[in-house]
């Protein structure tokens, strides 16, 4: 319920022989559905012939049983759910994104965000290049394009790709023979693959989609791996490998499913840890813990757990409408907030109320969430996030842009209390956020909490560019209607 939109998600099969990839494709995008819900695509290969289907929209909206027909059969497939970082939404930057070029066909799908994507895309242009979309995900398909014209094989020029392009990517790309997982030497963003009883390998941003198709995981790409499956089976290739590790925390905090495995770690643990952190820190006389429908339902049974305080269903949440930061503009977000949840209020009335959430970053939809355990007669409530404040832009995939729309930067901890109209307010330790796993406190970017970048990061001239480089007429200022 932060307002934060989710990470895109990918998905890869190569088949041993020709079947309904088109239908695995389409059940493992639904998986990976909280991913994103702008727009869904799948390109299916048939010996090399290639077939695509995109759009905006749900992955059940878009996949219609005619659109899943017409895909065919073929032995490869990849698909993609996307929200935009780097581009705006819209079928025109749908993925995955089909090239063809001198040596044949290529279909790639990204997850992630580049540093440098508006430097590449500026000399590309310079040497020709014409763009049809603002993502930067175009920007990988003509760096590897470019690459392919003096490599002889497409693993080579993706490796090549590889050394040229900075920041997040999770990388499927599909030639006529050959499937390619691949992941940015800091391993930002995860992809699992693993193997079908029938042979099938099969690469996905999360474990959650191998379980829906029944594909038992192998393991994580490792950052900076490059993997490639062909019909002879599967090679690694490990040349950008071994440079540190900088997973996005907020994949365990928000992003990923709690059913989903990431390096080795459950995500429903990593949740449950973080709110016996939060109860470790903050000692709250109250009678039940909520947590928000659904990434704070974890945390908030894991405070419950450690402090002794009651567990309790707080909200029904009505599973039909999509994530609240979708809605464009702030009253209709504030209007989906209603219709999207609804108070247990015979689980609350003259309750002290601690109230979970996995972040705050603007205040404005925790504050509409408050005010209805208000309304339900809760005699306090205390609000708790799961995640340490945000305090500054995210250059990796995650849509925090700016510092200006952050309350914690504006704000101290008593004062967004107020304005969210909690009784009192608490954000998780930063200096837990590195053991939510387990580990030794290393392996983790943290950089929206800390300010501490992995890597080089745009300028702030640089990084929205391509985002002004077109605009709908709907979002032009000279046809707005005034708002009443």
């Amino acid at each position: 319920m932060s307002q934060i939109h989710e990470e895109c998600g990918v998905f890869g099969i190569f088949a041993p022989e020709k079947q309904d990839v088109a239908s695995t494709a389409y059940y493992a995008l639904f998986a990976l559905q909280h991913r994103g819900q702008e727009s869904a695509g799948i390109v299916v290969n048939d010996d090399g012939v290639f077939t695509a289907y995109k759009d905006a929209g749900l992955v059940n909206d878009v996949f219609t049983a005619d659109n899943l027909l017409r895909l065919g059969q073929g032995n490869m497939a990849i698909g993609h759910v996307r929200y935009s970082t780097t581009g705006s939404g819209g079928r025109e930057n749908a993925q995955p994104l089909v090239v063809n070029h001198l040596k044949g066909n290529m279909a790639l799908a990204h997850n992630g965000n580049l540093v440098n994507s508006y430097e590449l895309r500026s000399e590309l242009e310079s040497e020709g290049s014409i763009f049809h979309t603002t993502t930067d995900t175009e920007v990988i398909s003509y760096v590897i394009t470019k690459e392919r014209v003096h490599s002889s094989s497409i693993e080579e020029a993706v490796l090549a790709a590889m050394g040229k392009i900075r920041g997040a990517y999770s990388l499927v790309v599909m030639s006529p023979s050959k499937l390619i997982a691949a992941r940015d030497p800091h391993g930002f963003r995860p992809l699992a693959f693993g193997r079908r009883e029938d042979g099938a390998y099969v690469v996905a941003s999360e474990t959650c989609a191998l379980d829906a198709i029944g594909v038992k995981p192998i393991r994580e790409v490792e950052p900076g791996e490059m993997i490639v499956f062909t019909k002879d089976g599967m090679k690694s290739y490990r040349d950008r490998c071994g440079g540190e590790r900088h997973l996005c925390v907020f994949e365990f905090l928000y992003i990923a499913r709690p059913d989903s495995v990431i390096d080795g770690f459950s995500v429903h643990e990593a949740r449950k840890q973080a709110g016996r952190f939060l109860a470790e820190q903050y000692k709250i006389d109250a009678d039940i813990v909520v947590g928000v429908p659904d990434s704070g339902l974890d945390a908030a049974f894991g405070y419950a757990e450690a402090s002794g305080i009651p567990y309790g269903i707080g909200f029904i949440k009505n599973k039909y409408i999509g994530r609240t930061f979708i809605a464009p503009g702030q009253k209709a977000r504030e209007d989906r907030v209603r219709i999207k949840l609804n108070v247990l209020t015979s689980a609350i009335a003259g309750k002290r109320v601690v109230l979970v959430d996995d972040s705050i970053v603007r205040g404005t939809t925790c504050g509409r969430i408050v005010k209805l355990l208000r309304d339900a007669g809760a005699r306090e409530v205390h609000m708790l996030s799961s995640a340490p404040a945000f305090l500054n832009p995210c250059y990796y995939g995650t849509d925090i842009d700016s510092r200006d729309n952050l309350i914690a930067c504006h704000h101290t901890v008593p004062e967004i209390a107020r304005i969210i109209g909690a009784d009192s307010l608490g954000y998780l330790d930063l200096s837990k956020v590195a053991y939510l796993t387990g580990g030794d406190g290393t392996g983790f970017c943290t950089a929206c909490f800390d300010g501490n970048y992995p890597t080089d990061t745009p300028s702030e001239a640089d990084k929205n560019r391509f985002e002004r480089l077109e605009r709908p007429i709907s979002e032009n200022p000279k046809y707005k209607r005034e708002e009443k």
